[in-house]
């Protein structure tokens, strides 16, 4: 069965093709970032409108890189939401339209089960009970199943989640304010760094000194696994306004140092609260390389296992989106043309895929 997935949630346009018997056989991505930066963040109606104009010209291009046509598509998934408004309907109309001229079956995916699920991907013919080889773990390539827990990090998202299956998911902590990544880019855009910063600002704490200034943990000793970002993000500003840009490198450093310090420690409290031996990191903020370090080195020293989705997959994409609606096949269905988005969806409602 062959899935085409559409991935518009916020500034990102992306579209992939998905083989439950071969695997990803291609994707392709927009980033609108160039044309937001001016604007130090995301447009909404800006960014729907670019929807319009590339998701049509990717769609040639990943059928052409599958050697695909349209008519072998089986079903078309896409992104329902959570995310801007705007920008999922103009996925939701393409999705619903290319449904109703092929007279192919769709499927309303959530977000951030995408991200979730996308570590998979890595396997040609992901099966649950044997997924991929994570970076780190003592047992001998050990594979990614259920139960596991999962660190959804990115701009709009920053929450831990118990996973025992597709469908069946446990919040067990989120942010009470900024998502980290949010917290990130926020952060660079003290320092000059532009929009978006989160990559930016690690680039640069590279240079300086994690330990010349003393910030805050927020939440760090709080017994729960819920997160804040907030205070942080404020503790830099005070720091860029009393020390000035010379201090940029050092303030960077201590800024990643102290919210990677914070991820992983609820990431370690939840492995131990729920007794899982498997930790997934996906989202944007999972493709950080101090996050991956530290994680990984835990990971060495205690035993357990962590898993990443592929560098390339960490941001927004189709490619997760095919996978995931690979997952719910069964849930595909032929529709009148009606369909409808969900800005605001929780993860946790998600019900398990019908049988």
């Amino acid at each position: 069965m062959r899935v085409l997935g559409i991935e518009s949630s916020c500034d990102e346009t992306g579209l992939a093709l998905y083989d439950t018997e071969a695997g990803l056989l291609a994707h392709a991505l927009h980033s609108q970032v160039a044309m937001h930066a001016e604007y130090g963040g995301v447009v909404p109606e800006l960014a729907s409108r670019d929807h319009i104009r590339r998701a049509l010209p990717l769609l040639k291009i990943v059928l052409a890189e599958a050697g695909a046509e349209l008519a072998s598509i089986d079903a078309i998934a896409y992104t329902q939401g959570p995310g801007l408004a705007g920008a999922l309907l103009v996925g939701a109309s393409i999705a619903n339209g290319l449904g109703l001229a092929l007279g192919k079956p769709t499927i309303g995916i959530h977000h951030l089960e995408g991200h979730l699920l996308s570590p998979l991907l890595s396997e040609p013919r992901p099966e649950f009970g044997s997924g991929i080889t994570p970076a780190s773990g003592h047992e001998p390539s050990p594979k990614l199943r259920f139960p596991f827990v999962a660190l959804l990090v990115s701009g709009g998202h920053t929450q831990l989640m118990r996973v025992d299956g597709v469908g069946r998911y446990e919040l067990l902590g989120e942010t009470v304010d900024d998502a980290a990544g949010e917290a990130f880019d926020k952060t660079a855009q003290l320092l000059g760094l532009g929009y978006p910063g989160g990559p930016a600002l690690a680039k640069l704490a590279e240079q300086g000194d994690a330990y010349r200034f003393k910030l805050p943990r927020p939440m760090l000793n709080s017994h729960n696994l819920d997160f804040s970002f907030a205070g942080l993000k404020t503790a830099a500003l005070t720091l860029v306004r009393k020390e000035g840009m010379a201090a940029a490198a050092d303030i960077a450093a201590g800024f990643q140092a102290a919210a990677v310090e914070v991820l992983a420690a609820k990431c370690l409290a939840a492995l131990k609260q729920t007794g899982l031996q498997r930790l997934v990191v996906a989202g944007g903020v999972g493709a950080n390389r101090s996050l991956r370090s530290r994680l990984d080195a835990e990971a060495q020293h205690k035993g357990f296992a962590v898993f990443y989705p592929p560098l390339a997959l960490c941001t927004d994409n189709g490619a997760m989106i095919a996978f995931a609606g690979a997952m719910r096949l069964a849930e595909a269905r032929s529709r009148d043309g009606r369909f409808s988005v969900k800005p605001r969806w929780d993860l946790s409602t998600l019900a398990a895929p019908t049988p």
